[in-house]
C-alpha cells in the first residue's frame, strides 16, 4: 500500500478509534461512579439491618459519646465507614456500627479492576470496529487510485515506443537546424515528464555515483537557456565532485529550473549559485499565493501543469536525505535552497 494510503488509513483509524474510546471512557467513568455509590449504599443497608439484630461478625460495635452526628447516615473516618444509631438505654451515648476502611478500599479496588477489564475488552472490540470502518471508508479511494495508477502505467508504456522512435530518427538527421534543435528540446521535455510520472508511480533506491555538480547543472542550464533566451541568466557555479544519484538529482534540477523559467516575468532573471554544497536557484515572479503548499501533491496555482513536479522534487530529496527550502521576498524573488551532502 502506498505511503499516502497508509497515512490516510491510520488517520481514519485513529479518528474512529479515539471517538469510540472517548465514548466508552465517558460511559465507564459514569458506570464506575454509580457502582461506587451502590457499594456504599449496600454497606449502609447492611449496617442498618445489623443494628436491628447485631448478628454476624462483618461489623464492629462501639459506644461513643453523643455528638452532633447524624443518625442512620453513612459516615467516614480515617479508619472506617460507620453509622451512628441511638441506644434505647442510655440517652448520653450512641452506638457506632463500623466497617474497616481497608476492607472497603479493597472491595472498591476489585470493583475498579472488573470495570477496567470490561473497558479493555470493549476497547479491543473498538479497535476491530475502527479497523473495519477505516478500511470500508477508504476502499473507494484505494480503488480509484488503483485505476488511476494502472491508467498512468498504460500511458507510460505507450509513450515509450514513439519517444524512442523520434529520438532515434532525430539522431540520424545530419543537418541540425533550429527547427530540429527545438524538436529535440521538446522531446527532452517529454522524456523528463515521462521520468517524473514513472518516479511518481514507483520508488527505486538511489544509485549513488561520484559526479561533477557543474556538469550536471549545465546540462539543464544549457537546455533551458536555449528555450528561454529572453531571460537574464546569472550563473556562478564552483566545480565540485559530489556523491549522489545523478538521475534523481538531474530530475530535481530539471523541475526547479523549469519552474523558475516557466513562472518567470516577461523580462525576468534567473540566478543559479553553487558554492560549498549550497545550491541557490532564484527567479523573479509575479508572486506565489501559498508558498507552503507548492510541494504538495497536485497543488497548482493556475491551470498549467499537473501539480506533481515539485511534489516529485520533495519526494526525491527525501530519498536522498537532502535539506531544502523555498521562500519568496517582498520583491517577488522566489529562491530554492538546497544543501547537498
Amino acid at each position: 500500500m502506498p505511503k499516502f494510503n497508509l497515512e490516510s488509513f491510520f488517520k481514519s483509524f485513529l479518528l474512529f478509534f479515539l471517538t469510540i474510546e472517548l465514548f466508552l471512557a465517558f460511559i465507564f467513568y459514569n458506570y464506575a461512579t454509580i457502582e461506587k455509590e451502590h457499594l456504599r449504599e449496600n454497606l449502609f443497608y447492611e449496617m442498618k439491618n445489623y443494628s436491628y439484630s447485631f448478628e454476624g461478625d462483618k461489623f464492629t460495635l462501639s459506644i461513643a459519646p453523643k455528638k452532633d452526628e447524624k443518625l442512620y447516615e453513612l459516615l467516614e473516618s480515617q479508619q472506617s465507614l460507620y453509622i451512628a444509631v441511638d441506644t434505647k438505654d442510655d440517652k448520653a451515648d450512641i452506638l457506632h456500627i463500623s466497617y474497616p476502611k481497608k476492607n472497603y478500599l479493597l472491595e472498591l479496588h476489585k470493583l475498579y479492576q472488573t470495570i477496567l477489564l470490561h473497558f479493555l475488552l470493549l476497547s479491543l472490540v473498538a479497535i476491530l470496529i475502527a479497523f473495519l470502518f477505516s478500511f470500508y471508508a477508504l476502499y473507494p479511494l484505494q480503488y480509484a487510485h488503483t485505476i488511476l495508477k494502472e491508467f498512468m502505467k498504460d500511458i507510460l508504456h505507450d509513450l515509450n515506443t514513439p519517444l524512442s522512435t523520434i529520438k532515434l530518427n532525430l539522431a540520424m538527421i545530419e543537418k541540425k537546424d533550429d527547427e530540429i534543435i527545438m524538436i529535440q528540446q521538446s522531446i527532452n521535455t517529454l522524456e523528463m515528464l515521462h521520468k517524473n510520472l514513472n518516479n511518481y508511480l514507483k520508488e527505486t533506491p538511489p544509485q549513488m555515483d561520484t559526479i561533477s555538480i557543474k556538469s550536471l547543472l549545465y546540462e539543464q542550464i544549457n537546455f533551458f537557456q536555449t528555450l528561454y533566451s529572453h531571460l537574464h541568466w546569472k550563473i556562478d557555479i564552483d566545480d565540485e565532485l559530489i556523491t549522489t544519484d545523478p538521475n534523481l538529482l538531474s530530475r530535481v534540477l530539471y523541475n526547479i529550473i523549469h519552474n523558475a523559467t516557466k513562472y518567470n516575468t516577461q523580462d525576468g532573471i534567473i540566478t543559479i549559485n553553487y558554492k560549498r554544497k549550497q545550491l541557490h536557484i532564484c527567479n523573479s515572479s509575479y508572486g506565489v499565493k501559498n508558498i507552503n503548499k507548492v510541494f504538495q501533491r497536485f497543488y497548482k496555482e493556475d491551470e498549467r501543469g499537473l501539480g506533481i513536479g515539485l511534489h516529485i522534487v520533495a519526494k526525491i530529496l527525501h530519498q536522498l536525505s537532502y535539506h531544502y527550502d523555498l521562500n519568496i521576498d517582498k520583491n517577488n524573488i522566489v529562491c530554492f535552497h538546497l544543501t547537498i551532502k
